[in-house]
């Protein structure tokens, strides 16, 4: 089964892969803490408190989730996610993402050149649908196109 879902365009692109699902907040600092200090090439989820994403290599997924639940730390988080070239594809959200992590998203693309696409407000039958390795093709006109596996 295929559904399609349209939601707020924040970085615009198109991209398909494999999604990655987490129905908690996505907390960016204490995900990718471990993977920023290690200087490691994977982005290894290192927050405890999210298990549906811990020990989880986020690098080059679509990651699909209600919200961002974190600190100014973002911003910062991003940026360097995106230098160290380790970030997801897309992230995708169910629900409007917060400010500091769109800023952050924004900064990872002017400073460092490095596009994270992402879509907000796809609904809570969005996040209800896409499970984990679904196949996701999102549009430039923030079409995003999920087949059940």
């Amino acid at each position: 089964m295929e559904r399609e879902f349209t939601g707020r365009i924040i970085l615009s692109g198109a991209a398909s892969g494999s999604a990655l699902v987490t129905h908690a907040g996505f907390n960016s600092l204490a995900a990718f803490y471990k993977s920023l200090v290690s200087g490691s090439t994977r982005a290894v989820c290192s927050d405890q408190n999210n298990p549906e994403l811990f020990g989880r290599d986020m690098k080059d997924r679509i990651l699909c989730l209600p919200q961002t639940s974190g600190s100014t730390s973002a911003g910062a988080t991003w940026d360097r996610v995106a230098f160290m070239d380790i970030a997801p594809r897309a992230m995708l959200f169910s629900k409007t993402i917060d400010s500091l992590g769109a800023a952050g998203l924004i900064l990872a693309d002017l400073w460092v050149g490095k596009r994270i696409i992402t879509i907000d407000q796809l609904g809570d039958e969005f996040l209800d649908f896409v499970k984990e390795g679904s196949q996701v093709n999102i549009f430039e006109t923030g079409l995003v196109r999920v087949k059940d596996i």
